[in-house]
C-alpha cells in the first residue's frame, strides 16, 4: 500500500524585532513645559535665588546699601555665642510648648466629637475652621485686650473668683501663656479638621468589632483610633512644629503697645521675642542685614532639627 508524501511543514514565522521607538525629548514636550513654566520661574525668582543670595549675605557684613564686606564665618561664630539669640530660642520653644500640646489634645477631642456628631457637622466645622481664617493682627489686638491687666477680661474672671489679678503682657511667665493661648486657639479648629478628614478613613468594622469584644470608649480610642491616627498625628506635630518656631506676627503685635525700644523686642525684658522676631530686630532695626542673614540660617536649622527629632519620636513609638 502507497503511502502518502509527507506534506511540507510550513515555515516557521520569525517574530519580527519591534522596531525602536523614538526617544520623545524636551522638544516634543516643549508646550507642556512652557504651560509649566510660569510656577518654576516665580519659585527661581522669588525662592531659590533669595535663598542662596541669603547664604551668600550671611558670609558679608552689609547694611543694605553699601558695599559689602567679606566676614567669612565670624557671623556664624559670634551667633553660637549670642546670649540674645539663645534667649529667643528658649522663648520659641517654650512658647511652642506651650501652644503645640494642648492645642493637639483640643484639636483630636474636637475631630471626635465632629466625627461623631450626627446634626450640623457642616457648621460645627466652619465655626471651628474660621479662626485659622481670620486677620492675625486682629485676633492679637483683641487677645491684647483680653490680657489686660487692668481691664482685661481674664483678670476680670480670676478676681471674680477671689484670685488677684495677673500682669499678663509684663511678666516673662505671663507673656508666655498669653502668646501660647493666641495660637492654641488659632491653630485648633484648623488641626481638628485634618483630624477628622484621618478619622473617617477609619473603617467602621474595627469599631464594630471592637464594641462585640467589649472594648469601651477609651479602649478603643487608644488601641484603634490612635494607632491608626499617627500618620495624620505626625503630619500635625511637623506642621505645628515649623509654623510654632517661626512664630513672628502673634507676639510682635500682641507686645508692640509696651514700652520697648523695638517692636521687636518682644516685651519687656524680651520674654516675649521669637526667634523671628530677634531676626528682624536685627536686620531691619540694626540694619545688619549680614548678620540677620546668619540668624535666619540659624532658625532654619533649629526648625529642621525640632522637625526630625519630633518625627523620630512619633515613628519610634509607632514601631513600639
Amino acid at each position: 500500500m502507497a503511502t502518502a508524501p509527507a506534506l511540507d511543514k510550513p515555515p516557521a514565522t520569525v517574530a519580527a524585532a519591534p522596531a525602536t521607538q523614538p526617544r520623545k525629548g524636551f522638544r516634543t514636550y516643549w508646550h507642556l513645559y512652557a504651560a509649566i513654566s510660569p510656577f518654576y520661574l516665580l519659585f527661581l525668582g522669588f525662592g531659590l535665588i533669595p535663598v542662596g543670595f541669603s547664604l551668600y549675605v550671611s558670609f558679608h557684613r552689609w547694611d543694605g546699601l553699601g558695599s559689602m564686606e567679606w566676614a567669612g564665618l565670624s557671623q556664624y561664630q559670634y551667633l553660637l555665642g549670642d546670649t540674645d539669640f539663645w534667649n529667643s530660642v528658649g522663648n520659641t520653644i517654650l512658647i511652642w510648648v506651650l501652644a503645640t500640646f494642648p492645642m493637639i489634645f483640643l484639636a483630636m477631642v474636637t475631630a471626635v466629637m465632629l466625627n461623631s456628631a450626627v446634626r450640623f457637622k457642616n457648621v460645627y466645622r466652619f465655626a471651628y475652621f474660621l479662626p485659622n481664617v481670620t486677620s492675625v493682627v486682629a485676633v492679637a489686638i483683641i487677645f491684647g485686650s483680653v490680657f489686660s491687666t487692668n481691664f482685661g477680661l481674664v483678670n476680670a474672671l480670676l478676681q471674680a473668683v477671689g484670685i488677684d489679678q495677673v500682669a499678663w503682657l509684663n511678666t516673662p511667665w505671663g507673656i508666655k501663656v498669653a502668646i501660647a493661648t493666641l495660637m492654641t486657639w488659632q491653630w485648633t479648629g484648623y488641626n481638628a479638621i485634618i483630624f477628622l478628614a484621618g478619622l473617617q478613613t477609619i473603617p467602621g468594622e474595627l469599631y464594630e468589632a471592637a464594641r462585640m469584644d467589649g472594648a469601651g470608649p477609651v479602649q478603643t480610642f487608644f488601641r484603634i483610633t490612635l494607632p491608626m491616627m499617627r500618620p495624620v498625628l505626625l503630619f500635625v506635630l511637623v506642621v505645628s512644629t515649623v509654623t510654632g518656631l517661626q512664630s513672628f506676627s502673634e507676639p510682635q503685635v500682641l507686645l508692640q503697645t509696651t514700652a520697648n525700644d523695638s517692636t521687636y523686642a518682644g516685651g519687656p525684658g524680651h520674654s516675649g521675642q521669637t526667634m523671628v522676631l530677634y531676626f528682624f530686630q536685627q536686620t531691619f532695626d540694626n540694619n545688619d542685614f549680614g548678620y540677620g542673614a546668619a540668624v535666619a540660617w540659624g532658625i532654619f536649622l533649629v526648625v529642621i532639627l525640632f522637625s526630625i527629632v519630633n518625627w523620630r519620636l512619633v515613628q519610634r513609638r509607632g514601631e513600639d
